[in-house]
């Protein structure tokens, strides 16, 4: 088949691209040109970007099998991209998120729960408030264009390697530097990812079977304690909820941390069985752990919780 990928050279779109040669497809990315780029040379490169008048005049002319979106953030943009490519691509696969969801604390969050208020088409600011609502309106827009043709996939917290935001990688590099780790809660509260790779992978295959619909993406969920395990972290030091709040961490020094019963937990309580019923596979947690790491160990990311002042505070609660 003959894909086009809008982005494609980041992270999640990375994958998807690597997913569809390694399935013998044709892939040709619609990017900026602007961030680094060392996919394969099979990949045909389209430089466009959908925030500009001109911005997708390497489409015209052309037609694909299908579109995949992984760079679609704002309204406009969508707009843009989806009723140009209403008749020159078969499907329309749009990558959402799990931010859609006006009641994150659900447990579990499921496809047909309600979701944000649209931000208005013309917003075009993405901010921790806008994310969500924005995402939603351009939900709504693939599926006014495409109907049927439309497939949209709301991953959660993806992971994997090449992961530049450094979440999930913290705690592989945290585990690879060993001794007396801060750990959040007390081991019962639940972590749950997406690897990026099954992301893609399923991907793949909405394309190949012309699957419409949503579909939640999120991977096995873990107690804290049995991702501690899956880490390899020997000497977990539990922190209490009340210990952590007057440290001053959130989930910016322990990235993917959500207490159970916090106002967005079911954000890590995905469910996953539509999109496991239509194919989804799930790679074992200790194999995204160690290809992460095996990534993250060269890729120089920085993190917000210094293991300087992780002591501080390891001192400070032990006493």
């Amino acid at each position: 088949m003959d894909i086009l990928i809008l982005g494609g050279t980041q992270f999640v779109g990375r994958h998807i691209v690597e997913a569809c040669l390694a399935a013998g497809h044709d892939v040709s990315i619609l990017t900026r040109g602007r961030s680094h780029d060392d996919l394969p040379t099979a990949v045909e490169r389209l430089r466009g970007d959908r925030a500009e008048a001109d911005g997708l005049d390497a489409l015209h002319g052309r037609s694909w099998d299908a579109c995949v979106d992984v760079s679609g953030y704002v309204p406009q943009a969508v707009r843009a991209s989806a009723e140009l490519l209403h008749d020159r691509v078969q499907r329309y696969v749009f990558i959402s998120t799990a931010s859609v969801y006006a009641e994150p604390e659900r447990h579990p969050v499921r496809e047909d729960d309600p979701l944000l208020p649209p931000a208005a088409e013309d917003v075009t600011q993405v901010t921790g408030e806008t994310y969500g609502p924005l995402k939603v309106a351009c939900e709504a827009i693939v599926q006014e264009v495409f109907g049927e043709r439309a497939t949209l996939l709301r991953p959660q917290i993806v992971a994997g390697p090449h992961d530049h935001t450094a979440r999930y990688p913290y705690w592989v590099d945290r585990a690879a530097r060993g001794g007396r780790v801060l750990a959040p809660g007390d081991g019962t509260d639940h972590v749950q990812v997406i690897d990026g790779r099954d992301l893609a992978r399923f991907t793949v295959g909405v394309v190949e079977n012309r699957v419409g619909g949503v579909f939640n993406l999120a991977g096995p969920r873990l107690s804290w304690a049995a991702f501690m395990d899956v880490l390899g972290i020997a000497e977990p030091v539990w922190v209490p909820r009340h210990d952590l709040d007057t440290h001053d961490l959130g989930f910016r020094e322990l990235p993917l941390y959500i207490p159970e019963h916090d106002a967005q937990g079911g954000l890590m309580d995905i469910a996953n069985d539509r999109a496991l019923r239509a194919g989804l596979t799930l790679t074992d947690p200790a194999v995204t752990a160690r290809d992460t790491r095996a990534w993250s160990a060269g890729a120089g990311l920085t993190y917000a919780l210094t293991p300087q002042r992780e002591g501080e505070i390891l001192t400070a609660v032990q006493h």
